[in-house]
């Protein structure tokens, strides 16, 4: 009886990648539970559905997988941020609009913000040794530059702006709120999810950017 032919090197390709991706999502939600010291590759597996050493055969290591998690949570982001098209909008409407957006996905994705947690927690040593983590984030900062710049020749924006601190500033407005939220809401007596405090964070955010770029 003839035997059946082995899959052709695409669809073997598309099974591994079909795998990776998969381990790839039941360890990003393993380490943004339990972070990195606590999560555990048995349970990796079983969320993915997958043998165990399919995971560490793709890899390698516990650390070598929370570096790949990393890495795609970041390009998850900057791939959405891309598709923004910021360079045909015009200035102030495409800072409105990496605000909002930055915002929103911060709220659609606490993961993100639980595995940036997890990764200051160890000093970042996974992103330092990544191949990969700076040329998915320079397109970004390269984008934001120009936006600045056009807004500076038009008579929009101040000069002088450094696209990386704005960068931090307006993802830390965010940041700070989402992680912060449950003892910030304890403190001030104030439920900080409510629909009337994001909408609320959301236009302080904007009013204290714009506040600092528009030309005066």
């Amino acid at each position: 009886m003839a035997r059946d032919p082995s899959p052709a090197p695409e669809e073997r390709q598309r099974d591994a990648d079909r795998s990776q991706n998969t381990i790839l999502a039941a360890a990003r939600d393993e380490f943004a539970e339990h972070g990195l010291g606590g999560a555990r590759m048995d349970r990796i597996a079983e969320r993915a559905g997958l043998n165990k050493r399919l995971i560490y055969y793709y890899f390698d290591d516990k650390e070598k997988l929370f570096q790949a998690v990393l890495e795609q949570v970041y390009r998850d982001i900057r791939n959405e941020e891309q598709a923004l098209k910021l360079q045909e909008l015009e200035p102030v409407q495409a800072i409105r609009r990496l605000l909002e957006f930055t915002w929103n996905y911060y709220l659609a994705h606490p993961e993100f913000i639980t595995l940036l947690n997890s990764a200051n927690l160890h000093k970042a040593r996974h992103l330092d040794t990544s191949p990969r983590v700076q040329e998915l984030n320079s397109p970004l900062i390269e984008t934001l530059a120009a936006v600045l710049e056009r807004g500076r020749k038009d008579g929009t924006f101040r000069g002088g702006v450094d696209p990386v601190q704005l960068y931090v500033s307006i993802a830390g407005l965010a940041y700070f709120y989402m992680s912060n939220v449950h003892t910030l809401s304890s403190i001030f007596g104030r439920d900080l999810m409510a629909p009337k405090a994001r909408s609320e964070r959301l236009s302080h955010m904007t009013d204290v950017i714009l506040g600092y770029l528009l030309r005066s």
